[in-house]
């Protein structure tokens, strides 16, 4: 089981990346018209939160999937010049994955990772 959802966050973390660099390539007016390939990311990443959503074994990580999905959609869709607004969602997004994997273990502090 742990296997399946492994799978799924990876799957789930390689599509929000993608998502992510489509929205701060696109600001404003123009990530209104990216089309439809910004459109079938999007799509696919609620795809991969439906699969984490079905092997997660807690609430905490089917919140946190749907909390930071619906952020990277919205800044899919507004476009966005500033990526450090999706930290949070992210940073409580890996904190339940963790949690829901790897229960009762706390993540260290050297275990984050500081995007730059």
């Amino acid at each position: 089981m742990r296997a399946e959802l492994k799978d799924a966050v990876l799957k789930f973390l390689r599509l929000a990346s993608q998502v992510e660099k489509a929205a701060l390539a696109c600001s404003g007016a123009a990530a209104a018209g990216a089309g439809a390939g910004l459109d079938q990311l999007v799509d696919d990443l609620w795809l991969a939160h439906a699969e984490i959503d079905l092997a997660a074994r807690n609430e905490l990580l089917r919140g946190a999937a749907y909390r930071y999905t619906a952020s990277l959609a919205e800044a899919a869709k507004d476009g966005t010049s500033d990526g450090s607004a999706l930290r949070g969602p992210q940073a409580h997004f890996f904190d339940a994955a963790y949690d829901d994997m790897w229960p009762g273990h706390r993540r260290a502090a050297r275990d984050f990772v500081t995007p730059q």
